[in-house]
């Protein structure tokens, strides 16, 4: 990575002083101390993979002399990494340890120098105000005093937060702002229902302290809207973040070795493959009946949690994964009043975190009905697809799993390519264990999900590097999935503004499945599906390519890291 030149005095001496240590630090130091300190910087996102726990200081702070210190510590952290490049008898676990944290390291660089969402972005000062409080809304009561109070700091802090917001966003983008003025449309009636819902979980003294609050929030996130409105004709309205950027995220970010124009070849494949797969599937159930709709909510949870239980069970039937007597469960729950007020600002579930493996993870659903949006239209028909994908043995059993691994470079840090990818070969490898074989037209729900995912790398693709805008990334992904618009516009808006996130469902399990192809073939009679299967999920963490090298010893998907995101 390239360091940014230091121009103050203090900041030599800030790189001096990191350069002295490093003679002395070891990784596992620098991890250490990296992780505590991402954890007061890491900014929310609507994606919740890379939620993480926060220490019980915590206080969001983007005043442009808090970013500009940011960058001078992750330059003194870069540094650092630098001096503890392995030597050439290390071993390749230490080697994985030290690319994992150099990774690590790229994403800070990104978001700060490269994405530069907190300048671009005005919706992303709606995740940093609504939407970090809205994470606390999530994990089910009851409410400690501790999460109380942080539901109040962080609101109480949204005015300060906006502050540094108007002075920051110097680069705006037009398709952005609309966003966030959307977001925060009839904001004081939503605000007050959230209010209204959660009085019965809150202490009479935390609920005048959360009225006080709010009411400072509200009028700051009016403003901060209005003033959005006044400077649209201003803004650009081009989103994209270019080629050799894009690249620096692929390499250095999330250590893929594709080009562009090789995922976009890979994303066709597959959706050649889903059209081909589904015709068949649909020929086949010509004569069924379509799904039946839940009748109830209480109808779906109580069917849920027996799918869960059949999936655990088929798992290790079937010898395909090991699933840890200690391991808890994915259920669903009622969607909250307090949450419905904000369920569009990110995923309506709670994964649990490293503090709260004894807690179930949590995915709320709507009230079953024909005319929900694409995801929630399917879990109303058959919860196993979200399931397989989001709770077992996807996202919630994989993260349990990492978030027990000794190692603690490995245990706190995520990559959505490995995570989004198992989570997708999750789904295909259920399909093809027979889960669905009693639902036959559960498959057609499987094969359309094949689709989207092999749909979102080009729009990934595209929105990157300019062959689409925001609004044609939704049209082609409601018209080819299909899907609702409103679902689409979502999905393509998360794609524009978080470069990259949309590939890691197709690239991560086209990852995954290739090396269970060349660990069976060079294992031969000794390979076993489940071992293989144990070794990824434990590590789901971590990047395939890794994998692939602690596995095989191949290090043919490692990248060499660009120096530079500018052309």
């Amino acid at each position: 990575m390239k360091l940014r030149m230091a121009r103050s005095g203090a900041f030599v001496l800030l790189l001096c002083a990191a350069a002295g240590w490093a003679r002395a630090d070891t990784l596992s130091q620098l991890s250490e101390s990296f992780w505590a300190w991402r954890a007061q910087e890491q900014p929310f996102s609507e994606d919740d993979i890379p939620r993480i726990e926060r220490p019980s200081d915590f206080a969001i702070n983007w005043s442009s002399s808090v970013v500009q210190q940011r960058r001078q510590q992750l330059a003194a952290f870069e540094i650092r990494w630098q001096h503890l490049k392995p030597v050439a008898t290390a071993t390749v676990s230490e080697q994985v340890d030290y690319r994992l944290v150099g990774s690590a390291l790229a994403r800070v660089h990104w978001e700060l120098d490269v994405e530069q969402g907190w300048r671009r972005n005005p919706k992303f000062y709606v995740d940093q105000t609504l939407g970090a409080m809205y994470i606390l809304l999530l994990p089910p009561p009851p409410f400690s005093a501790e999460r109380q109070q942080q539901i109040i700091s962080r609101l109480a802090s949204v005015p300060v937060t906006l502050h540094a917001a108007q002075e920051n966003l110097t680069d705006m983008r037009q398709p952005f702002a609309l966003l966030a003025i959307d977001a925060l449309k009839d904001l004081p009636a939503r605000m007050q229902t959230m209010q209204t819902a959660l009085a019965a979980y809150l202490s009479p003294e935390k609920n005048a302290e959360l009225t006080k609050a709010a009411a400072v929030a509200v009028p700051a996130l009016t403003h901060y809207r209005s003033w959005l409105e006044t400077r649209l004709p201003a803004m650009r309205k081009d989103t994209a973040i270019g080629r050799q950027k894009y690249l620096f995220f692929l390499h250095n970010v999330a250590l893929l070795p594709y080009s562009p124009a090789q995922l976009l070849a890979m994303s066709q494949q597959e959706l050649s493959r889903s059209f081909a797969f589904e015709s068949y599937e649909k020929a086949r159930n010509a004569e069924l009946p379509s799904l039946p709709i839940f009748p109830t909510q209480e109808a779906q949870i109580a069917e849920e949690k027996i799918d869960e239980n059949e999936i655990r069970e088929l798992l290790t039937r079937q010898h395909l994964l090991t699933v840890p007597t200690w391991m808890k469960h994915y259920r669903n729950l009622p969607l909250p009043d307090y949450v419905a007020p904000f369920e569009d600002l990110s995923v309506t579930d709670d994964l649990t975190g490293p503090s709260r493996l004894e807690q179930d993870g949590t995915s709320y659903i709507r009230v079953p009905s024909p005319n929900l949006g694409f995801f929630h239209l399917s879990t109303a028909q058959d919860p196993r697809p979200i399931i397989t994908h989001e709770g077992v043995p996807g996202h919630y059993f994989q993260l349990v799993l990492g978030w027990t691994i000794a190692d603690p470079i490995r245990r706190h840090y995520y990559d959505s390519g490995a995570n989004e990818g198992i989570g997708f070969y999750a789904e295909e490898m259920m399909l093809q264990a027979g889960l669905f074989d009693n639902k036959p037209k559960s498959r057609e729900i499987i094969y359309s999900f094949m689709r989207l995912r092999a749909l979102r790398v080009e729009v990934d693709v595209k929105l990157a590097l300019g062959l689409f805008t925001l609004q044609q990334g939704a049209d082609y992904l409601a018209q080819t999935v299909p899907m609702d618009r409103a679902t689409a516009l979502s999905e393509a808006a998360l794609f524009a503004s978080s470069p990259g996130q949309a590939i890691t469902y197709q690239v991560g399990k086209l990852q995954v499945t290739q090396l269970l192809a060349d660990a069976r073939r060079a294992q031969g009679e000794k390979f076993s599906l489940l071992r293989f299967n144990d070794f990824v999920w434990s590590n789901g963490n971590v990047p395939i390519a890794l994998q692939r090298w602690e596995m095989l010893g191949d290090t043919r998907d490692v990248p060499v890291m660009l120096r530079s995101p500018n052309p």
